[in-house]
């Protein structure tokens, strides 16, 4: 890896200081004097890492471009985040990530989707998550969190509790969707949403979202990806209906726009409020990256400040070609053609894939998961690897390198 030094001649008399770019410059003392030339001295390189300078939301600042993605932890009570998420979440943000993103947090108790799901329906829950935004805060991070309803998926089992529908006999609800359709045969069968429950989720939404102020968070997200109730309405292949909220694309994304509009209204406009969307559904005649497209330029022009460009979740037997960066040329195509920000995620796991997809502008910020899981201090070390110069920790002073 190259020496973060360079030799610089103030003579300019690049014959004589030829001989010095074949040194090793590491083991000379910054600015001493080379012999071969009295002009040349070694001077400190700088090295600017593009996945490390700020970006403004509105009036929000994140430090670098490193963004916690919602990864759900099906370790709650009664929708109330504890002991768990303060360590989950409040590590990541001593870890050096910009902005922390909670879990899937239902905006209402049948809009969970699983009984052990985050959620912000209450005051309880709402208390909850203040000591948890306040450290995040403390550590220098942006505390965000993604509001959801799980629509025609709800009502399940927890990974290693159970497998599909959870019966009402065993603590389930009725589920709704735009349309009486299941996600697989083992989920539950929806209720097709009446306008008058369409009108009350979008309330709902709009009452976490207050709250989540109420509760520090000074981002908000809107979830209307992975299959998803608000997903849900945006793919045909899940939304079957004739009247105002399907049919025409116009139509499908109506609610979803609806409900950023409720939302928009009641949060300060100095809060970004962004939107995760699968950008395809996987499946031929169903949700694809041209609807995406329309779609992020309507959301820009309704207040939305970013796209988080996920993909698939609406389709079970859907054949999802994973891989590393699979899902970033979404988020490419989405700010190249509809001029908002995007977020790129899905297996990226390397400082140097993250620092390339900031640097040729794929995307504005990385959107890491599995390796903010597998490692809390992922900026940490990709500062080291990148020769960023950032800001640690007091009490983790001693291990910077």
């Amino acid at each position: 890896m190259r020496a973060p030094y360079r030799v610089v001649c103030r003579r300019k008399d690049y014959a004589a200081c030829r001989i010095m770019q074949l040194l090793d410059v590491k083991k000379l003392r910054i600015n001493q004097e080379v012999s071969q030339c009295s002009g040349a001295f070694i001077e400190k390189e700088i090295h600017m890492s593009r996945l490390f300078t700020s970006l403004a939301l509105r009036g929000v600042t994140l430090k670098n471009r490193i963004v916690m993605s919602p990864m759900c932890q099906y370790s709650c009570v009664d929708g109330l985040a504890d002991d768990w998420h303060f360590v989950h979440l409040g590590s990541r943000a001593i870890g050096g990530a910009a902005l922390v993103l909670t879990e899937a947090t239902a905006v209402s108790p049948e809009g969970r989707i699983t009984p052990n799901d985050a959620g912000l329906w209450n005051d309880r829950q709402t208390e909850a998550f203040k000591r948890i935004t306040d450290f995040i805060s403390s550590a220098h991070a942006i505390p965000g969190i993604q509001l959801a309803h799980a629509g025609r998926k709800a009502s399940t089992y927890a990974p290693g509790k159970g497998e599909g529908e959870v019966k009402p006999e065993h603590g389930g609800w009725q589920t709704w969707a735009p349309s009486a359709a299941r996600y697989s045969p083992s989920y539950p069968l929806p209720s097709e949403m009446t306008n008058d429950d369409i009108q009350i989720v979008t309330e709902q939404f709009r009452a976490a979202a207050e709250r989540s102020i109420r509760a520090g968070f000074k981002l908000i997200e809107i979830h209307a990806a992975h299959g998803y109730l608000l997903h849900e309405f945006l793919s045909p292949l899940s939304n079957q209906r004739t009247d105002e909220y399907g049919g025409s694309l116009d139509h499908r994304i109506r609610f979803l726009l609806e409900v950023t509009a409720a939302i928009r209204r009641v949060v300060p406009d100095a809060v970004p409020v962004i939107v995760r969307i699968s950008s395809t559904d996987w499946t031929d005649g169903g949700w694809d990256i041209d609807q995406s497209v329309y779609l992020a330029w309507k959301l820009k022009d309704a207040g939305v400040d970013l796209i988080d460009a996920s993909s698939g979740g609406n389709i079970s037997h859907a054949a999802v070609p994973a891989g590393p960066g699979y899902q970033v040329p979404f988020a490419e195509r989405i700010r190249r053609e509809s001029g908002i920000m995007t977020g790129a995620v899905g297996f990226i796991t390397s400082p140097e894939q993250a620092e390339q997809i900031i640097v040729t502008g794929q995307a504005d910020v990385v959107i890491l998961a599995r390796a903010l899981l597998r490692n809390p201090y992922w900026p940490l070390e990709a500062a080291r690897q990148l020769k960023a110069e950032i800001e640690w920790p007091n009490q983790y002073l001693r291990a910077k390198i």
